[in-house]
């Protein structure tokens, strides 16, 4: 039976598959043994590539909204042409930012979710933009971008060479890593521990990931920002600070002794619950340590004090000589990255350049929080949300109080909604435009590999040729861009000319650029690929920093691997300065926040999240094979908790915060620390108009439905999602 190689879409690790084919169906999913990067590593989702590509509640033709407000199957011209009738008139009357653009998780595993959305957001020239960064790992971009000047320069341990790995807030044995991406999670850590290094993990639960620890810190949740503060207090207080290579290349340093002078171990033990000497003995572990890195992801980030955490995972990196060093913190380099330019100063990052109309939430990387969407929608006033294009967004579940939002969502003038499934939130579009199956998609990484703990690059043509009736995805996204900006009935190619000829103006100027002082148009005629995706990729790989084409990466099928990460600085850096900014001021502005923290109060009962191995989107439940088994929706609490609140394993219990309540079986279990609840993220499916079968029938609750989303971290707008106090009582 025929195989073909397909790189993975459902999780940042980004492994390699070979797919078994039988027609134009996919049979079966192992790992590619030869691909450069995961080297035959699968995980559960991407076994069940098959089974999930052939879903039979997958959308194969448009949905239009008819007159008697039913949505029906259409043509491609049908949807596209009420897009044209609709949207543009709306701008004209209301202006740019009547419109609204949510963009979910899964466009960045897509080369049309990467391309074509900041081509629609350039063209309609809206800054109502929401996107799932604001529900994950704003908090990082905006830390990177006040530290290092650019929020997309992200460092990432060097898993395969540090000898002390600190990770906060992360399961990466069950996420396969976040912003960090790397196959076989499991096997570097595991690695990491035969070759005598040191693994230490700081979580409420003790997760799959903490039980391969040597040592597990169950700290109390929403506190991490204190604790980090504690270890960089230990590091001055005992002279154990050593930039290494970092040496003239950091400001701020003196300025940081004096930010976290307040926070001895001593002063935050109590917050987070981790005694004094446990935290002075993390401290001198990781400057100890041969070479380490600190490494923070979501329970780190989705809490109050999120870029305070993000931003102290990398002071601690800096102070221990790890950032920008093999075996500490790298900064990856990928394949269609901008050629590096000469070091000095830049532009720096800048937030609140503008702010959200109605609670004056200030912008972060050009987003908006997610959280304030539905009052967008709902308050009357000029630049009021008129209309909203969803591409691969379900805030519906995602996002804080989904109740409000699905009402809000009703109200609208206009929808669209770029989506293969009838969901939660697709229900209430006016036009939905359905991708095809990724069997029948093309991919490259344009996202992870800038996350990636080896450079490598690596593209896969479509497995499996687009069936009848179907529209390749970036077609769909260039077509709605021509649809939605008055220009209907051109050739979808013009929208990759446009960007093509754009780039190569700017670039034949730069003398950094591979193209500078080239002829623009003789340099776009020579270059490749059958779509206008493919021709935008050639010219990104020619102009990055490897002299990569399109055909060199289609003559190595399994990828091309560009080697370790190396050191950066100073090139990487665009702050004012050119150098490493180690105390912005907006981080200095919040810190008085965090230290009134010391004092808090911590009586309350707390909740946090959880991911599975078989589960990261919502749209994941609608594969039987990953709905099931012990990826279940249940309120894990520890046995004393249980006793105490009269809970009983398997019974219902109600569960109330600020934003509503809900009734969810508990399972009580000692992997949750006393004090810490536990609901896992995405489920809820159980509101009506839907086309999810196997979701619906397995439904579990919306966690989010417990926030009413006025809980921010007010430098990056992201939603508190974990470690909010919430109370729980036996289900009568």
């Amino acid at each position: 039976m025929p195989t073909a190689l397909r790189i993975c879409p459902l999780c940042e690790a980004t492994c390699g598959l070979t797919l078994t084919i039988d027609g134009t169906r996919v049979t079966g999913a192992r790992g590619d043994r030869d691909d450069v990067f995961s080297q035959g590593f699968i995980c559960p989702k991407g076994a069940s590539f098959g089974e999930l590509d052939a879903d039979p509640d997958r959308l194969r033709a448009p949905l239009v909204r008819g007159e008697d407000g039913a949505l029906r199957d259409a043509s491609w011209e049908e949807a596209f042409d009420l897009v044209a009738r609709r949207l543009p008139p709306l701008v004209e009357r209301h202006g740019a930012d009547a419109v609204g653009v949510v963009l979910g998780n899964p466009n960045v595993h897509t080369m049309a979710g990467a391309l074509y959305p900041p081509v629609l957001l350039g063209a309609l020239r809206t800054r109502n933009l929401f996107t799932a960064s604001t529900l994950d790992q704003m908090p990082k971009h905006v830390s990177s971008g006040l530290m290092f000047g650019d929020p997309f320069a992200i460092p990432v341990p060097d898993l395969d060479r540090t000898a002390h790995l600190l990770v906060i807030g992360a399961n990466p044995l069950e996420s396969n890593g976040s912003l960090c991406t790397a196959p076989d999670f499991p096997g570097k850590l595991k690695a990491l521990r035969k070759r005598g290094g040191t693994l230490t993990v700081v979580d409420p639960r003790r997760t799959r990931t903490a039980r391969l620890a040597d040592r597990h810190v169950a700290i109390r949740p929403g506190t991490d920002a204190l604790l980090l503060a504690a270890l960089v207090h230990v590091l001055y207080e005992e002279d154990l600070t050593d930039l290494g290579a970092l040496t003239g290349h950091v400001q701020g340093v003196e300025e940081v002794t004096d930010a976290v002078r307040e926070f001895t171990p001593e002063a935050v033990a109590g917050a987070c619950d981790v005694d004094a000497a446990t935290i002075r003995a993390l401290a001198r572990e990781l400057a100890a340590a041969p070479a380490a890195a600190v490494y923070g992801r979501i329970g780190g980030s989705t809490v109050a004090y999120g870029t305070l955490t993000n931003w102290l995972v990398d002071v601690l990196n800096v102070l221990t000589g790890n950032l920008d060093r093999p075996g500490g913190a790298l900064f990856p380099l990928s394949a269609t990255a901008p050629a590096p330019r000469p070091a000095g100063p830049g532009k720096g990052f800048a937030l609140g350049r503008w702010a959200s109309r109605v609670s004056g939430h200030p912008e972060a990387k050009g987003e908006l929080p997610m959280a304030a969407l539905a009052e967008e929608i709902e308050t009357p006033g000029e630049g009021r949300i008129r209309a909203l294009v969803a591409i691969a967004a379900n805030p519906v579940l995602s996002a804080p109080d989904g109740d409000r939002l699905d009402r809000a969502l009703g109200g609208l003038d206009f929808m669209v909604s770029v989506d293969p499934y009838l969901n939660e939130t697709s229900r209430h579009a006016d036009v939905i435009l359905p991708p095809p199956p990724p069997s029948q998609s093309a991919h490259f990484d344009f996202a992870f590999n800038g996350f990636a703990v080896r450079n490598q690059a690596r593209y896969t043509p479509a497995p499996v040729p687009l069936e009848p009736g179907r529209m390749d995805e970036c077609e769909i996204h260039a077509r709605l861009i021509l649809a939605a900006t008055g220009m209907h009935g051109a050739e979808p190619r013009a929208v990759d000319d446009m960007v093509i000829a754009r780039t190569l103006a700017k670039a034949v100027t730069e003398p950094h650029s591979p193209a500078h002082g080239r002829d623009p148009e003789e340099y776009a005629a020579g270059l490749t690929g059958g779509t206008g995706a493919e021709r935008r990729l050639d010219l990104m790989l020619r102009l990055g920093p490897y002299d990569l084409t399109l055909d060199r990466l289609r003559e190595h099928p399994h990828g091309i691997d560009l080697g370790p990460l190396e050191p950066r600085i100073p090139s990487l850096l665009k702050t004012r300065s050119g150098r490493v900014e180690l105390l912005p001021d907006p981080v200095a502005a919040d810190l008085p926040r965090l230290r009134a923290a010391l004092t808090a109060g911590n009586d309350a009962l707390v909740l946090v999240g959880r991911r599975h191995l078989r589960s990261n989107n919502s749209w994941m439940h609608n594969v039987p094979t990953l709905n099931s088994g012990t990826n279940t929706c249940t309120l894990q609490v520890h046995p004393d908790d249980a006793a105490r609140l009269g809970l009983a394993d398997g019974a219902p219990a109600r569960v109330k915060a600020e934003g509503g309540e809900l009734q969810v079986p508990v399972e009580v279990t000692d992997t949750v620390r006393r004090g810490v609840v536990s609901l896992p993220h995405g489920w809820g499916h159980d509101r009506p108009g839907t086309r999810m079968a196997v979701a619906a029938a397995r439904p579990g609750v919306n966690v989010n439905q417990l926030l009413d989303g006025t809980r921010l971290d007010p430098l990056s707008g992201t939603a508190v999602l974990n470690g909010f106090p919430v109370h729980v009582s036996p289900a009568l």
